[in-house]
C-alpha cells in the first residue's frame, strides 16, 4: 500500500491572568476665546501630569506619555440654521501603564472626578517575557494536537508509522491538499468592563477578564 498523506490542523487556547493594565484618559476643554481654552487646558493638564510623574517615581506607576495639546475651532449652527460664533476647544491625551490594579482603581476614581477628564478604555497586557513563555507553550500544545490527529486518522486506517512532512502557521502551508482556511489564529485578546459608580470617591470598578493566547498551524504528515 502506498503511502498516505494525511493533512491536519492543530490548535490550543490559554488564558493567563493580565499582569499590567494601560489606562487611558483625555482632558478636554472648550469656550468662546481661544487663549482662555489652552489656558484652562494647561491649568487641568499640570496636576495629572505632575501625579503621575510622583506615582512613576514612587515605581506605582511603570510608564506614562501624553500627546501635545490639540487645539481647533468649530462655528456651530442654531436651529434657525444660522452659524454661531466660534467654539474653540482644546485636548490631550494621556496613557499610563498600572502594574498595582488596586491603585489604578484608586487613581482612576480619583482623576474620574476632576474636571475636563474623560476617562477612556483599558488595555490589559501580559509583561513581555510572559507573552513570550505563553506563546511558545501555547504553540507546542498546538503542534501536539495536530501530531495526535493525524495519528489518531493513521490509526482509522490501520496505518502505524506517522512521519511529519510540513508543519506551518495557517494559511502557510503548500497548497496541495491544505485544509479550507478558517479565521486567522489569534495572538493576545483582553477584554476589560471599566464602569464608575454614581457615589463619591474612588469608584471605578475594575474588571480585568483573562488574556487569551491562542495558536493554530497546519501540518502534514506521510503514513504507512
Amino acid at each position: 500500500m502506498n503511502d498516505v498523506v494525511i493533512t491536519v490542523r492543530g490548535e490550543h487556547e490559554t488564558r493567563v491572568a493580565p499582569e499590567r493594565a494601560i489606562a487611558h484618559l483625555t482632558i478636554k476643554t472648550e469656550g468662546p476665546e481661544r487663549g482662555a481654552v489652552v489656558e484652562r487646558m494647561a491649568a487641568l493638564t499640570e496636576p495629572v501630569r505632575d501625579d503621575l510623574a510622583s506615582r512613576k517615581s514612587a515605581g506605582t506607576v511603570v510608564e506614562w506619555t501624553s500627546q501635545r495639546v490639540s487645539v481647533w475651532s468649530e462655528r456651530p449652527w442654531n436651529n434657525e440654521g444660522k452659524r454661531l460664533a466660534p467654539v474653540h476647544y482644546a485636548s490631550v491625551d494621556f496613557s499610563a501603564t498600572f502594574t498595582d490594579f488596586a491603585v489604578l482603581s484608586w487613581w482612576a476614581g480619583d482623576v474620574a472626578e476632576r474636571e475636563g477628564v474623560q476617562l477612556g478604555w483599558i488595555e490589559w497586557q501580559l509583561t513581555p517575557e510572559t507573552r513570550a513563555v505563553t506563546e511558545r507553550d501555547v504553540a507546542t500544545e498546538a503542534v501536539g494536537v495536530a501530531v495526535t490527529r493525524a495519528t489518531a486518522y493513521a490509526n482509522a486506517l490501520r496505518l502505524e508509522n506517522v512521519t511529519p512532512l510540513e508543519i506551518a502557521d495557517v494559511g502557510l502551508l503548500s497548497r496541495q491538499d491544505r485544509p479550507e482556511s478558517g479565521p486567522a489564529p489569534r495572538g493576545l485578546m483582553a477584554k476589560a468592563s471599566f464602569a464608575a459608580d454614581a457615589g463619591s470617591g474612588p469608584a471605578v470598578q475594575l474588571q480585568p477578564e483573562d488574556i487569551v493566547v491562542s495558536a493554530a498551524v497546519e501540518a502534514r504528515f506521510s503514513a504507512r
